[in-house]
């Protein structure tokens, strides 16, 4: 397969998905569909649920969060006794308190941020039924709280935005469940290793060695990962390991699931709201963002690696063939990693460390966009709407009107809620990430000097607050001090975001519908498309320029000055140069090698 016709089926995939998948969910959390009714009510009685009441934002965000608490504490008692649970064939034991809580907090937030050897850590039952269900789960509450916001967005003076425990139950029921178990089948056709007979264990006689190579039940988790945005592999080689990703097929089959339900929501969007141009606007943005920067990816990995160069292999035509995987090669594998770190899912086929300064600088920064394009299964969208509510404020004053969107005036209060949705993960990263390289304990997880070492820990700390969970690799994230500040990220990277979005979704509910006039600013046209895109920029741009400078900049310009190469930044000015010497020394100073 030709990477054109990769990117090709691709798109063509992409386009079938956003219209049918997308019409379907509106069509699911409208209640329009009931195939698994016989199944959905059963379940209602055992909650105690009406599922005829709605709520409030105020107790949508409790019975959220009282979800989310208790699904805590299950899956970390899962771990803590799966030495004395069945389905243990490796006899793994319980798995540590530190990590325990860190794991547990990493799935049920749609993190799925691992600390640990999958393969060598957990057992088959709390894989399958503790880190498997909060896969379900957990991108079925991100995708509750978008719809809520949506809600709020064309509901007119409403004091409810829906039932949190219907959409929870039918997000998973008639979205991620079907398309997961078909998805799943395909995996285990195409050699994804699906069984709980326990590793595969043989003698070599030729040199003595006794072996064993883990198995498990990988083509069923496989694909619930990918789809709901998750990430979280049951090997440690994650989507790169051949029991779990075995052909070319389902590399971009992977890609498609990671893409579709952040995608297709924007049609969903557009549906509800009454204005597919809505959702085509808000598709567009998500669009110019993705594609610059996995150009940018691309550009970068594909000038190969300048400490290879200098060793001698001046031709490398493949590119910086360094972490990543052989079978798919540098376009194919970056494409990946770049669709596993715009969303939320993290499941990446390289090695991220082994990235070029740039190429990795890419991963990060598609990040601390906040993760909007497309960004994860209803995460993604909740935060973009959040973005466009900025970029309509802004808009209004630069056109002299009070701000509206889809007919809702933006006041004080809906700007106050959705700045606090937008600067929550920034402020999570730059704090917490001040902490890790200002004590010994942050200090002592990168496994390299320099810019490398701050960048291996801004990236630690920028993903479990984006609820991404993929890793760059050359730090010890498995000890006390990680494990905790991990998990403060990925708690209030995950709620401190989704309360203000069901928060703005109820004052938003509560408002009447203002009928557009011809002053109206629109908000479905190229010139709406273009602000919005330059808002999200703007507030990334301002927030972690500094931090990025000091990282894979820094590193990059360092390494055109050692091997003596051009950089890929284009022409640098001399005080360019002189702020890398200052920046590089003090990284030096902070991490030496």
């Amino acid at each position: 397969m030709t990477f054109t016709f990769y990117i090709l089926a691709l798109v063509v995939a992409l386009g079938l998905t956003w219209r049918y998948l997308g019409s379907y969910m509106a069509a699911v959390f409208e209640g329009r569909v009931h195939w698994f009714g016989w199944l959905e009510r059963p379940v209602y009685r055992v909650l105690g649920v009406d599922p005829e009441a709605e709520q409030t934002w105020q107790r949508y965000a409790v019975s959220l969060v009282m979800y989310s608490g208790l699904a805590i504490l299950v899956v970390y008692g899962f771990e803590r006794l799966q030495g004395s649970l069945p389905f243990d064939p490796q006899h793994l034991g319980a798995v540590s308190p530190a990590l325990s809580w860190n794991t547990a907090v990493s799935f049920v937030t749609n993190t799925n941020w691992q600390n640990y050897v999958g393969e060598a850590t957990m057992s088959y039952l709390s894989q399958m039924v503790a880190l498997v269900g909060q896969q379900f789960a957990s991108a079925a509450a991100g995708m509750c709280v978008m719809v809520a916001l949506i809600r709020g967005l064309y509901r007119k003076n409403s004091s409810t935005i829906g039932n949190f425990w219907v959409d929870l139950v039918r997000g998973v029921l008639y979205i991620l469940l079907p398309i997961a178990a078909v998805a799943a089948v395909i995996y285990i056709g195409q050699g994804a290793v699906e069984t709980l007979a326990g590793p595969a264990c043989f003698h070599n006689v030729l040199n003595g060695v006794h072996s064993c190579i883990p198995r498990g039940p990988q083509g069923s988790m496989t694909p619930i990962k990918q789809l709901g945005n998750n990430g979280g592999g049951f090997t440690n080689a994650n989507g790169a390991h051949p029991f779990e990703n075995p052909t070319a097929f389902t590399q971009w089959l992977s890609l498609l699931l990671i893409l579709s339900i952040p995608t297709a929501s924007t049609y969903m969007f557009g549906k509800m709201v009454g204005s597919v141009r809505q959702g085509i606007a808000v598709l567009a943005t998500m669009a110019i963002l993705f594609v610059s920067w996995a150009a940018f990816a691309q550009f970068a990995e594909s000038r190969g690696n300048p400490a290879v160069a200098a060793a001698g292999v001046t031709y490398q035509p493949s590119g910086n063939m360094e972490g990543k995987e052989v079978r798919f090669g540098v376009a194919e594998t970056t494409l990946f990693d770049v669709g596993s770190t715009q969303t939320s899912t993290g499941s990446v086929t390289g090695s991220n460390d082994s990235f070029t300064p740039i190429g990795g600088m890419a991963l990060l920064t598609g990040m601390m966009l906040g993760e909007v394009s497309p960004g994860g299964a209803g995460a993604g969208m909740y935060t973009i709407l959040a973005f466009a509510i900025i970029a309509v404020f802004i808009g209004g004053l630069m056109v002299g009107r009070t701000p509206e969107y889809l007919g809702k005036k933006i006041q004080a209060r809906e700007v106050k809620l959705a700045a606090l949705l937008v600067l929550v993960m920034p402020m999570l990263v730059l704090i917490l990430a001040g902490i890790a390289v200002s004590i010994h304990a942050g200090r002592a997880g990168p496994l390299n000097g320099g810019p490398h070492g701050f960048t291996e820990i801004l990236y630690a700390i920028t993903s479990p607050a984006n609820n991404n969970g993929s890793a760059f690799a050359g730090l010890n994230g498995n000890s006390a001090f990680y494990n905790v500040i991990q998990s403060i990220a990925m708690f209030f990277g995950r709620f401190a975001e989704m309360i203000p979005a069901l928060a703005l979704g109820g004052v938003l509910a509560a408002k009447g519908v203002s009928p557009e006039g011809a002053g109206t600013f629109r908000t479905d046209t190229p010139v709406f498309v273009g602000l919005f895109v330059g808002v999200i920029l703007i507030v990334g741009a301002l927030t972690f320029f500094p931090a990025v400078a000091l990282g894979p900049i820094v590193e990059q310009l360092a390494h055109n000055k050692f091997y003596g190469k051009p950089s890929s930044l284009g022409v640098v000015a001399p005080a360019a140069h002189h702020f890398a010497h200052q920046a590089l020394t003090f990284a030096r100073k902070t991490f030496p090698s």
